[in-house]
């Protein structure tokens, strides 16, 4: 979905540079409609120089654009958001990357703007992210396509009820923390057995990023592959049942809980720096 709209990024850190990357990459918006603001005038001329884009040190001249993508840490926010709300009209639209700052407390300080909250995760920088969008409540239908189609730039893309990011952060948005431990447990389990580490970090890695790959791609359930490798009395069953034995997935479970009631903490936290009321799971 080629964009004629002219986007604006406030914030140019490495998401914003990443985003900015895939619009372009894949031809989603034209160098000429995408502006990029920064305080930092380091990372402005590396994305003029790279894209050919405009960029500004004024976060207020981002706010002419069409869609706004606010891509600054959250604790920006209770600063930044009311210097920016008498520029933005209901002809703009907001998208929020900032992990925990829910939209109540977006749209409360942004009163006619329309607000749709993202949470992509750091795969993004290779163009293999996933993002969950949530659309506010002044959001439409073409707003929650607009934004798919900038996030569908570099990687996929899925929507849910804003009830569910904290479980969306647990998961997608942790979740290469939890690939990469298991990466670093995988090589160095290797290692005790023999291998070179250089022999066990290449195999580790591929391993991870070919099984993706072909979940992915199969269009399998993940069981079915897992049962299609795991041969009875064979190697795999005996691997599996030691994860088994030692509560592989209730570990997950644990991980993923205790990382989504972390964020249920954090919006909390963020609503109340914002003066509003955050939205909790259910």
């Amino acid at each position: 979905m080629a964009l004629s709209q002219r986007i604006a990024f406030i914030g140019s850190g490495n998401m914003a540079a990443a985003l900015i990357h895939g619009l372009l990459v894949t031809k989603t918006a034209q160098p000429e409609r995408v502006l990029a603001s920064d305080v930092r005038a380091e990372s402005l001329v590396a994305l003029r120089t790279l894209h050919g884009i405009e960029t500004t040190g004024d976060n207020l001249l981002a706010c002419a654009a069409d869609i706004v993508v606010l891509s600054v840490k959250p604790q920006v926010f209770p600063s930044l958001l009311p210097q920016l709300a008498p520029h933005l009209s209901a002809h703009s639209l907001v998208i929020s990357i900032a992990a925990g700052v829910p939209l109540a407390a977006i749209e409360a300080l942004l009163p006619q703007a329309r607000v749709v909250r993202a949470m992509p995760n750091t795969p993004a920088l290779v163009s293999a992210g996933v993002t969950a969008l949530a659309a506010g409540a002044r959001a439409s239908n073409e707003d929650r396509s607009l934004a798919a189609a900038i996030f569908e730039s570099v990687g996929r893309v899925v929507h849910v009820e804003e009830q569910l990011m904290d479980a969306v952060t647990a998961l997608s948005g942790s979740g290469p923390a939890y690939v990469f431990l298991m990466a670093e447990a995988l090589i160095d389990a290797g290692v005790k057995l023999g291998l070179g580490r250089e022999v066990s970090t290449i195999l580790a890695t591929q391993t991870l990023y070919g099984a993706a790959k072909l979940l992915s791609d199969s269009g399998e359930a993940a069981d079915a592959l897992r049962s299609k490798v795991t041969s009875p009395g064979g190697t795999t069953a005996a691997g599996v049942a030691q994860l088994e034995a030692h509560d592989f997935r209730g570990a997950l479970l644990a991980c993923l809980t205790a990382a989504r009631d972390r964020g249920r903490e954090l919006g909390v936290e963020a609503a109340a720096k914002l003066g509003t009321q955050p939205t909790t799971d259910s």
